[in-house]
């Protein structure tokens, strides 16, 4: 997602130096660039095409090709309320791939080193960066419960259902980390998305998010089983129609902070460092 249109009149008042910028420099440096990215999508609104469609052509896709197969034939709204909370941990790592090219993208217009050039804290244009992804990806989740709803989407625990949202928010923002950085050092867009997808195919279908595990052989039982999508997949189900989830919940907690505590801090140092 560009941003070389809009004024950056608000980052020029902060004063010189990363090093001396306090909390309150960066919290209005963060404002403005989140303000900046979000004036470039009403000048855009095609950006938006992705979190608005990929929901609903997904949830249709897995339900009626899939849901008959896996639950049975007639009992898709079984299989409803199994995907759509997997489905929920898919969006943030879709996005957050998205994340990573737009990035790159930037660098190559030089957007980001008008960005780098101006007297303001290197973090915050990669926080504001996903905290703006991050409103995207609730639009994308609204978006998708409310087809899930439409097609027999039940939810006994309702602050279970928020929680859930919240904790798919959590772990989408760290691996955006990820893309941020593979945004900075890779070549260009086409390169990310050909890793991304190398990544995310195992990820996503290796995983509990469409299907149970216990058919799978053991071999991949065993990764599912590590695997951070599994966990979250789960820790929806069990957060909106109950079910033993704080271990899952843990699991997810561990992942998105020892991923955010890897990566945030190299994606920050490349970004300051690129050349």
């Amino acid at each position: 997602m560009s941003t070389a249109t809009v004024s950056t009149a608000p980052l020029d008042t902060a004063p010189s130096g990363e090093g001396r910028i306090g909390l309150r420099g960066n919290l209005r440096h963060i404002g403005a660039l989140v303000r900046r990215n979000v004036m470039w999508i009403r000048q855009d609104p095609e950006s938006m095409f992705d979190v608005v469609l990929m929901p609903i052509i997904l949830t249709l896709l897995f339900v009626y090709v899939f849901g008959g197969a896996i639950a049975g034939k007639g009992n898709q709204e079984v299989y409803v309320n199994y995907v759509v909370p997997g489905l929920m941990s898919m969006m943030g790592m879709n996005i957050a791939m998205g994340v990573g090219t737009g990035f790159n993208q930037d660098f190559r217009t030089g957007v980001m080193d008008r960005f780098r050039s101006l007297p303001i804290a290197r973090s915050s244009v990669l926080i504001a960066k996903i905290v703006v992804e991050i409103g995207r990806m609730l639009v994308a989740t609204a978006v998708l419960l409310s087809v899930g709803f439409l097609l027999g989407l039940s939810v006994a625990n309702v602050p279970g259902l928020f929680a859930a949202v919240g904790l798919s928010l959590v772990f989408g923002a760290s691996v955006m980390w990820i893309f941020l950085t593979m945004g900075v050092t890779m070549k260009n867009a086409q390169a990310i998305q050909g890793m991304g997808m190398l990544v995310l195919m195992p990820l996503q279908f290796g995983s509990s998010i469409f299907a149970p595990t216990s058919s799978m052989p053991g071999w991949l039982q065993t990764f599912t089983d590590c695997n951070p999508l599994s966990a979250l997949a789960d820790s929806a189900r069990g957060l909106m129609n109950g079910g033993p989830v704080a271990h899952d919940v843990w699991v997810t907690l561990i992942w998105s902070v020892a991923i955010t505590v890897v990566m945030a801090p190299v994606a920050i140092r490349k970004f300051r460092t690129k050349s």
